[in-house]
């Protein structure tokens, strides 16, 4: 079996005036954003900002005023099927299906692409089988989906979305459940393929320095509203992070992009032993 997966090719995103809420509490107010196809758009801000609601109205799974066009495209009326052959999503705290494995959940992201009730074809097993070893999921095919770790389950969501093969990404943080290791993989995975593949990427992250290192564009939430939006070098900022985060932190330069470091406060006086 091939190393590659079948190409695609990603999609441009255009998010115009976007508000969403709930009830009467106003969530987003007036977003925008554009996003290149093959880009990688890291949407960051504080808890509560709206990151999380940011995605689900693009992806239209909340109610919401403004526009969203995939393509040129309004996505509002769009064809459920068309829909899900262009866009994919893996939530951070999805909802698993009891009594069904790794292998067949994995599956379900292929239902778009193949006749109704039909039984899954030859490119469909073949695309299943090689996510699921990039993301390192081989040993755990025969396994019920509900009986992962928290992040083996997130590995099987963001394996079910990439088997969609869709043209734009969108993951709501995708590393939230993962060790170091498993999320350097899965990052690694969605660049190789954004980069080989034109695949588009959104996601929120909390990590800034993987967002600073992965994403080549950042849209920074605060209040609902974008405080800052262009290159990590612009908007990773201790200016920022103190106005937005209430963080002391230095912002550096290294071989594969930024790395924020939390700086701590004043030192405590040392100890004097009595007499000295």
């Amino acid at each position: 079996m091939t190393d590659q997966l079948p190409p695609t090719g990603g999609a441009r995103v255009e998010v115009v005036g976007l508000s969403a809420g709930y009830g009467r509490t106003q969530v987003l107010d007036s977003v925008r954003f554009t996003v290149e196809p093959g880009g990688w758009l890291a949407i960051i801000g504080p808890n509560g900002s709206g990151k999380s609601t940011l995605l689900r109205s693009v992806l239209g799974l909340q109610r919401h005023e403004g526009q969203v066009r995939i393509d040129g495209v309004p996505a509002t009326g769009m064809p459920r099927r068309r829909r899900a052959r262009l866009l994919a999503y893996a939530p951070q705290k999805p909802v698993l299906p009891e009594g069904i494995s790794t292998r067949d959940y994995v599956t379900l992201g292929r239902t778009p692409h193949r006749p109704l009730l039909s039984a899954p074809r030859g490119i469909d097993r073949a695309i299943v089988d090689d996510v699921m070893r990039r993301l390192g999921l081989e040993s755990m095919a025969d396994r019920l989906v509900v009986t992962l770790s928290g992040g083996e389950q997130q590995r099987a969501v963001l394996a079910r979305a990439l088997a969609q093969r869709p043209r734009v990404l969108f993951l709501d943080e995708p590393t939230a459940a993962l060790d170091l290791g498993h999320a350097q993989q899965v990052l690694d995975l969605l660049d190789r393929l954004r980069r080989e593949e034109g695949l588009t990427v959104v996601s929120t992250l909390h990590d800034l320095t993987l967002a600073g290192q992965y994403a080549d564009r950042l849209t920074l939430l605060a209040g609902g509203r974008v405080a800052a939006e262009g290159p990590p070098a612009e908007v990773l900022t201790p200016a920022a992070l103190a106005a937005h985060y209430g963080a002391r932190a230095q912002v550096v330069t290294g071989p594969d992009g930024l790395a924020v470091l939390p700086v701590r406060s004043g030192r405590a006086e040392p100890h004097r032993v009595a007499g000295a």
